[in-house]
């Protein structure tokens, strides 16, 4: 049962430090004069997204992953890890093997500076659209629902997985409260290393996770 939840964790840490999640959620802060509001009803969204895509689906695929009686998973759970983790590992090498294209981020940073001045019910949806764990969420899904959870487990399991995915973005928002202008300058130059080195931080990340889904998935094929 440990394994599944140390790939839990490793799914959380690369959603977590996904490219596009860390360079909106950074974006939202540092463009416009009132970086708490847009910051909070961006985390809002993203959030609520999160917990109430991952609730429902836990709710209606309850332990369908889940092995009963034996450590073994399912075939079908063995398949869907190796072709997750393939998949992640193929998205990383084709994501790495091109250079970046400045003008992603200057769309980014365009659509972002439109937020900024935005109605609080359009920051809430784009927060929702642009800030959630993405193709993550099935992966953790299934990873929750092989430890057999009850529905308030499962309910815990997944608030640790969102709040986790999100973290940076939480965090930001406490230092600004704390500590504003500094948090500010720091929060300008964590923009510029993104933009240099985002991609290849992730990459790792990402690449363990693959790496711990395809043996997971191995392991149940062939024992």
């Amino acid at each position: 049962m440990g394994w599944i939840y140390g790939e839990l964790v490793l799914i959380a840490l690369a959603a977590m430090l996904s490219p596009t999640t860390l360079s909106f959620s950074i974006l939202a802060l540092v463009l416009g004069d009132r970086p708490l509001r847009t910051g909070a009803w961006f985390y809002l969204g993203a959030m609520t997204a999160t917990l109430v895509i991952g609730v429902i689906g836990l709710v209606v695929i309850g332990d369908a992953a889940a092995s009963h009686g034996t450590s073994t998973p399912k075939t079908w759970v063995a398949v869907f890890d190796i072709v997750a983790g393939a998949a992640v590992i193929a998205w990383v090498v084709s994501r790495l093997r091109k250079p970046p294209k400045p003008e992603r981020m200057a769309s980014m940073v365009a659509q972002m500076s439109k937020l900024a001045t935005s109605p609080a019910i359009a920051i809430v949806g784009a927060g929702a659209t642009l800030a959630n764990p993405g193709g993550f969420i099935p992966i953790a899904m299934k990873s929750i629902s092989e430890t057999h959870p009850s529905t308030a487990q499962a309910i815990a399991d997944w608030i640790f997985f969102a709040v986790v995915s999100l973290l940076p973005l939480l965090a930001a928002l406490v230092a600004l409260l704390v500590a504003r202008e500094r948090t500010t300058a720091v929060l300008q130059r964590a923009r510029g290393w993104l933009e240099r080195h985002a991609r290849t931080v992730a990459a790792v990340i990402f690449i363990l996770a693959a790496a711990a889904l395809i043996r997971n998935g191995i392991a149940g094929l062939t024992s």
